[in-house]
């Protein structure tokens, strides 16, 4: 993904950082498959259970399973909720960081990818809705900075807060599968890589066990 040897950087126990994993090449390639996956899984705008309230995010996914979030709750779907459609496949180039990453045995089945305008934001959160937390989570940024917040496992516990780049992975596993997490806020300007600004966020997931 980089010509330099991956940095990895932890955290917190479970917690990797991997600063510039994707070189600005492999970035601008990976950005040329999210459009592509867009034609056909356009982005949504999800809702919170129950209250309805719009996030500030808007996402699609690609893989054989994919994310919502809706009146009807949290969980993983095979279709587009808007087109009806089977999500496109993962892109070669997303499976492979899973693979260099993950350190589990099964594959990624579901790639969320969401999409920070410049005033987006997102709330801390686990990421719980899957059947096997000893696989981790894996993920890739893609344009502008972002100032992202993790924690422990409980909602009122102290939080530690850093900057993710533009081609930054980080992987969420063993003790910080569950962790406390989310996004404070998008530092506009601080990539060229989106002409229209704002930040991809690409989370890789393992949905069933085994």
């Amino acid at each position: 993904m980089t010509s330099a040897p991956v940095q990895k950087i932890c955290l917190a126990p479970g917690l990797l950082y991997i600063p510039a994993y994707l070189g600005r090449d492999a970035q601008a390639e990976l950005l040329q498959k999210i459009r592509a996956i867009l034609q056909t899984a356009p982005l949504f705008q999800p809702v919170m259970p129950k209250t309805g309230t719009p996030l500030t995010v808007r996402m699609t996914n690609c893989g054989p399973l994919g994310w919502l979030s809706d009146r009807a709750g949290y969980r993983y779907e095979s279709r587009h909720p808007v087109t009806g459609q089977p999500w496109p496949a993962m892109p070669e180039i997303v499976r492979r960081a899973w693979r260099d990453l993950g350190d589990y045995a099964g594959e990624a089945e579901a790639c969320l990818i969401n999409y920070y305008a410049p005033e987006a934001r997102m709330g801390l959160h686990q990421d719980r809705d899957e059947a096997d937390f000893s696989a981790p989570v894996v993920s890739l940024s893609l344009g502008d900075s972002c100032l992202f917040r993790f924690g422990g496992t409980t909602r009122r516990g102290p939080t530690q807060s850093f900057k993710l780049h533009s081609g930054d992975a980080m992987v969420l596993g063993g003790p910080a599968r569950l962790a406390f997490h989310g996004v404070d806020r998008i530092l506009g300007g601080s990539s060229s890589l989106l002409s229209e600004g704002g930040r991809f966020n690409l989370t890789l997931r393992r949905v069933s066990v085994g």
